[in-house]
């Protein structure tokens, strides 16, 4: 799966997407990967003479890739609907930052679905630089009604 086929399935774009590709996609996981430019402009600020990626950030490219996961499911069961359903994360537990990750290195991110309960879901995510495990996390996300086009209707009234 590439930019277009991500850009189909989240509402993510750059500067903010922090997936590049997905690499293996099964029902109850997803495995993707991006790589760190050594150039972004962040690295300019968060520890300049020692630049590494923010946790926050390598976070949300797992949960990017969660909701990646969570929107191709929905896209497989779809109900032919106007309605856009689009995952919102909802709780994050037990993150765990065991590595750095450096400007041109690349991630690999995997999450998995632990459960599904009505419109929650609940997912385990890590992130992997070079084989090592660099992030772990826990995080919920719940579906919602994606009301973007309807704030496209009014702008455009």
């Amino acid at each position: 799966m590439d930019f277009k086929e991500i850009a189909k399935l989240i509402p993510h774009r750059p500067p903010f997407l922090w997936v590049d590709r997905v690499l293996e996609l099964q029902p109850d996981q997803i495995r993707a990967e991006k790589e760190i430019p050594e150039d972004l402009e962040l690295f300019q600020g968060h520890y300049p003479d020692y630049p590494i990626m923010p946790g926050v950030l390598l976070c949300e490219a797992v949960f990017q890739t969660g909701a990646l996961l969570i929107a191709s499911d929905l896209k497989a069961g779809e109900n032919n609907s106007d309605t856009k359903i689009v995952p919102v994360l909802t709780r994050i537990n037990n993150a765990k930052f065991k590595r750095e990750v450096k400007p041109g290195e690349r991630i690999e991110m995997l999450v998995r679905l632990t459960e599904k309960m009505g419109a929650a879901w609940f997912l385990h995510g890590s992130i992997r630089v070079n084989g090592k495990v660099a992030v772990k996390v826990d995080f919920a996300c719940t579906l919602i009604e994606d009301r973007s086009r309807e704030t496209e209707v009014r702008s455009q009234n």
